[in-house]
């Protein structure tokens, strides 16, 4: 059975860089409000995936990177929660997810 330290680092480094950047350009090129925030949610776990990979190596035992990825998990579970809610009301009011149509908070 392989552990998480028989995989280099530098492999889970670069799956998580590819998600981010995946999350980056969703969050840059899409119009949709949902897709926005599934973008994101990819960024946020590609930051989880290099926190546990960092823990690993790094402090060996202790559950430092498992802790702080928890705290990222509940964020961007609040942040899911709050973004939905936000959208669930601009949808009723405007009848569209498109984020070029949202011109409510501009002077």
């Amino acid at each position: 059975m392989t552990t998480i330290t028989d995989v280099p680092l530098q492999a889970y480094l670069v799956v998580a860089a590819m998600l981010f950047c995946i999350g980056v350009w969703g969050l840059i090129n899409s119009r949709n409000a949902v897709r926005v925030l599934m973008s994101i949610e990819l960024m946020l776990n590609a930051v989880n995936l290099n926190m546990m990979a960092f823990s690993s190596y790094l402090d060996g035992d202790q559950v430092r990177g498992q802790v702080f990825a928890v705290f990222i998990i509940t964020v961007a579970a609040a942040e899911a929660a709050v973004g939905l809610a936000i959208l669930l009301s601009l949808y009723r009011n405007r009848d569209t997810v498109d984020m070029e149509q949202f011109n409510l908070l501009r002077w």
